[in-house]
């Protein structure tokens, strides 16, 4: 599982062995069964993870009713970085919707590596510009974007989260029920 981690990191910088052998020394191994939780409301987050294999959903509750905020799929990193940055509890769920496997490092740990190796500090530079892009495409889509428009922006851009993900979270990612999500697949076929 490491490799994974190594091979996505050498994408963006050229890893020295010993860079290697930070990574592997300082992130950690961890199984979510399908269901389980990453993270829950309350809690603060304390680590960033590489999500190896699996679904992890970003959520959280308003008046009673979940809501998608994010999909997280293989090969990519996953924090809540205003908990993590403020030491604030967070107020989101991170969950599996397939088993995972994750390799994560404690704050406290990536603080060390960031101090003592530049090329792990340009690789967390990356991976939060990569989330505020993210972040920025989300939010003007739900702004400015009709559901049908949402839909085909998600097609288009994370084809593969038709494959993972059952609908009705998919629904919930672009802010209509699954009835409408399923009306919209069914004009877009015909």
């Amino acid at each position: 599982m490491i490799e994974k981690l190594l091979k996505y990191c050498s994408r963006y910088v050229q890893l020295s062995a010993l860079d290697k052998e930070a990574i592997e020394l300082n992130f950690k191994a961890i199984k979510l069964k399908r269901n389980d939780f990453l993270l829950t409301e309350g809690k603060v987050c304390d680590f960033v993870a590489f999500v190896a294999t699996g679904v992890i959903r970003h959520y959280h509750i308003k008046d009673g009713n979940e809501k998608t905020c994010d999909i997280t799929l293989r090969d990519t990193f996953i924090t809540d970085f205003k908990s993590l940055t403020e030491g604030l509890p967070t107020n989101y769920y991170f969950q599996a919707l397939k088993d995972a496997e994750l390799l994560v490092i404690q704050k406290r740990d990536l603080m060390m590596l960031y101090a003592e190796n530049r090329n792990i500090e340009s690789i967390g530079r990356i991976m939060a510009e990569k989330v505020a892009q993210r972040t920025v495409e989300i939010a003007m889509s739900l702004t400015s974007d009709k559901p049908a428009e949402r839909f085909e922006k998600l097609i288009a851009q994370r084809p593969e989260l038709f494959q993972e993900v059952p609908q009705r979270y998919l629904a919930n990612l672009i802010g209509i029920s699954p009835e409408s999500l399923s009306r919209i697949r069914a004009r877009r076929k015909s």
